[in-house]
């Protein structure tokens, strides 16, 4: 229950916010989503694997699907492995919504279209490498 309530508050963002670029970093990974509704917005997490398991993300950003947006690049990264968490707010109301138990209500998922167990996906599962330009489509179902 915890690691979802971790998630849950990661993940909800009302807008993205700023990141600065550093000097020397010019790896970017470019993420589609696939989402089983065309209403509010996919909310979106990069992390490093320092941050995975709880901490701030290294990037996050608020996609638009209302608005026809199913992608994001995130650009200025350091050659690395990185890991994805999101959620589609299918209502746009800004927050993951939950059942009385905490559980969420609304379509997640995590790079790799890894799976978790009573929880996020482990980091083992989720992590994938960025060296230059990188791609990836997450399916939200």
């Amino acid at each position: 229950m915890v690691r979802t309530a971790t998630l849950i508050a990661v993940l909800t963002l009302s807008a993205a916010p700023a990141f600065a670029v550093e000097p020397g970093t010019d790896a970017s990974v470019s993420l589609t989503f696939e989402t089983g509704s065309d209403t509010g917005a996919v909310m979106v997490a990069l992390y490093d694997e320092a941050t995975y398991g709880g901490g701030q993300p290294v990037r996050a950003a608020r996609i638009d699907v209302a608005g026809g947006e199913r992608s994001v690049t995130f650009e200025g990264l350091a050659d690395g492995d990185y890991g994805v968490k999101a959620f589609h707010d299918v209502n746009g109301n800004g927050r993951m919504d939950t059942n009385p138990f905490g559980m969420p209500t609304e379509p997640f998922a995590f790079s790799n279209n890894a799976v978790g167990n009573m929880g996020p996906a482990s980091w083992d599962r989720a992590h994938f490498a960025v060296a230059g330009e990188t791609a990836q489509t997450i399916s939200i179902r």
